[in-house]
């Protein structure tokens, strides 16, 4: 049975289109073994905290215990927050941020998305996490990077110098950390 994998996209105009070019990185990368779901989330140009937080939980709720989570940018940072938020039926293998904005005080505040204060604790027990960052993002600062890692000191923090926010369209560190996992 090939393994689950669930990418959710970033926010913003034309970010699903964009963003597709990391699924398909991802999927290439990770072989015929791994089933890549990309669904699109709703209203992408302006998104609603709380309808994202819907969507990513009935698209958890259909998965295979045993899958990995893998989110873009504000993707990345909703995805957090609904494991954080609510718990979990089915067991993530692993979970892995690329370029995730840090909502919540010292990153950015904004309403509907707020990280709570106590997300390393809330998180499904000894479910894997990775960081991934490029140093030269345009978007979301480096910064918020180190935000995540404080937040969640068990997370593994991979810093990519020469890597802007869409990490080049390249997501070959990610599939090496998911393939780690068994």
């Amino acid at each position: 049975m090939r393994k689950q994998v669930l990418f959710v996209q970033g926010a913003g105009d034309g970010a699903y289109a964009l963003d597709a070019k990391l699924a398909g990185s991802l999927g290439k990368a990770l072989g015929a073994d791994y089933d890549v779901r990309y669904p699109c989330m709703p209203d992408e140009a302006a998104p609603d905290g709380a309808a994202w937080k819907r969507r990513l939980a009935a698209e958890i709720g259909a998965l295979a215990d045993g899958a990995i989570l893998v989110g873009h940018s504000a993707g990345a940072a909703v995805l957090v927050a609904v494991l954080a938020e609510r718990a979990s039926e089915r067991r993530i293998a692993g979970l892995f941020l690329i370029a995730a904005p840090f909502f919540a005080p010292g990153g950015w505040e904004v309403e509907g998305f707020a990280l709570p204060g106590d997300l390393g604790a809330r998180l499904p027990r000894g479910v894997p996490v990775f960081l991934y960052h490029g140093r030269d993002d345009e978007i979301v600062p480096f910064a918020h990077a180190g935000l995540y890692a404080r937040a969640l000191p068990h997370a593994v923090m991979r810093p990519l110098d020469g890597r802007n926010h869409q990490l080049n369209d390249d997501l070959s560190e990610v599939a090496a950390d998911i393939r780690h996992l068994e």
